[in-house]
């Protein structure tokens, strides 16, 4: 039976994996992070390495001790957010500025959760072999917010389930959304990135 650290030896690992002037955007720096683990401050250990890993770039492997230090504190949405980071570095970054048909143009009446477990339909400008419109499939996280509601607008994460379909993408795209008929929204594309892993 393979060993499997503890979310705490996990947290210590990816602290390691840091460049030692690597620091969040709102300041802790990876000596503050140390020093938390030293006070056997957990959760905030694991809330900044994320803070700290969404603006320097980091490996897969870093990504994956998050999550499953994450998993075993219980802590759900920060294993997604993990998942998802390590997913981007593996297969690219699409962020677009998403916005939603209000109710009563759309099918969708109430909000959705923001934490990539929706999975719409997306026309981004792909046609099949016979010239008709074909749709891709991206999950949605919705950055900064809890839930996306009709009418409302956000900047979004896209993480295609073939992402070399999506490559052709630049920023000022526009691409439309469809969770059924009729549109559900539109998003602008603002960032992409290539993969990194």
């Amino acid at each position: 039976m393979q060993h499997m650290d503890d979310a705490f030896t996990l947290l210590r690992q990816a602290v390691d994996l840091l460049p030692q002037d690597a620091a969040a955007e709102n300041g802790p720096t990876v000596g503050d992070v140390r020093e938390d683990i030293v006070r056997q401050e957990w959760e905030m250990v694991l809330g900044v390495l994320i803070e700290i890993g969404d603006v320097h770039p980091v490996s897969v492997d870093f990504w994956e001790l998050l999550a499953e230090a994450a998993r075993q504190m219980m802590l759900d949405r920060s294993r997604r957010w993990c998942e998802w980071r390590g997913w981007e570095v593996r297969h690219g970054t699409v962020r677009a500025t998403l916005s939603l048909v209000g109710a009563e143009e759309g099918r969708r009446r109430t909000a959705f959760a923001a934490d990539g477990r929706l999975r719409p339909m997306w026309d981004i400008g792909n046609r099949t072999a016979g010239g008709e419109r074909e749709l891709n499939i991206a999950r949605l996280w919705v950055e900064y917010a809890q839930e996306l509601g009709p009418g409302e607008t956000a900047d979004v994460r896209l993480a295609p389930l073939s992402p070399e379909q999506w490559r052709h993408l630049k920023c000022g795209d526009v691409i439309t959304m469809y969770e059924a008929r009729p549109v559900s929204g539109t998003a602008t594309v603002i960032e992409v990135l290539p993969p990194r892993a």
